[in-house]
């Protein structure tokens, strides 16, 4: 394996946005806009990552897992709303949802797997 197959967008000292590797892409996804409640994080989080899949010429029937953090578990029920009226039927990825201590304001964080062309 070549070590040029994994390409790294927006790497920092600590982390990068994404990378690449073999036609599947990683990446974590915060909302943008962190002074509403989980449901509206959750739903801001799901629209950026239509917006990364597109980017990446893939869509939501290519997401591989999804790995969830909240800071209240008990804001699970918000997440599945958003999160339920997001996902395509028949084409839900391995998703798991874990309690976190998350920096505030922040509700939710989402690590994505998908594949791309």
């Amino acid at each position: 394996m070549s070590r040029n197959s994994i390409v790294r967008y927006g790497s920092a000292a600590r982390w990068s946005d994404m990378v690449v590797h073999h036609h599947t892409a990683y990446w974590v996804e915060v909302a943008a806009r962190q002074e509403a409640g989980t449901l509206d994080q959750a739903r801001q989080i799901l629209e950026q990552i239509d917006a990364t899949l597109v980017e990446l010429g893939s869509d939501r029937e290519r997401l591989l897992t999804v790995l969830v953090y909240l800071a209240d578990p008990a804001d699970l029920p918000q997440l599945n709303e958003a999160w339920d009226a997001w996902v395509p039927a028949g084409h839900a990825p391995v998703r798991a949802c874990v309690g976190a201590l998350l920096p505030p304001p922040c509700r939710v964080e989402m690590v994505i797997t998908a594949a791309v062309d």
